[in-house]
């Protein structure tokens, strides 16, 4: 079992900025890869940004140029720098993880989600 707390979400203005954090904790061997999917009622929960251990990142289309993902390894923790951000980037955002646990099975985790408001 592993868990996953996340913080940072919260109402800003167009144009402002928001930064999120996630840390996993538990009996984890290694995490392949975290980051943040997001959604909005009656859509599909979409993929925002990851991030694998290696440092190599994915990006959905819509924020690139806008958000940075970064990691911090020793803490299994991971950051998402938002800027600019724009009234459609308001949604619930998730954090995720999958790796393998301590006893060598693979684990996939959701965060509880924190809601990100961005007014116009």
């Amino acid at each position: 079992q592993v868990q996953l707390v996340e913080s940072g979400g919260g109402l800003v203005q167009a144009g402002g900025s928001l930064r999120l954090s996630c840390a996993a904790s538990g009996r984890i061997f290694s995490i392949n890869n975290m980051g943040w999917y997001r959604q909005v009622p009656g859509k599909q929960r979409e993929l925002v940004a990851v991030i694998d251990t290696n440092g190599g990142t994915n990006y959905a289309g819509s924020v690139k140029g806008r958000f940075t993902i970064s990691r911090d390894n020793a803490k299994n923790t991971v950051y998402l720098q938002m800027n600019n951000l724009k009234p459609e980037d308001t949604a619930v955002f998730y954090c995720y993880a999958g790796g393998l646990t301590t006893e060598r099975k693979g684990f996939h985790s959701w965060a509880q989600g924190t809601q990100v408001t961005v007014s116009s």
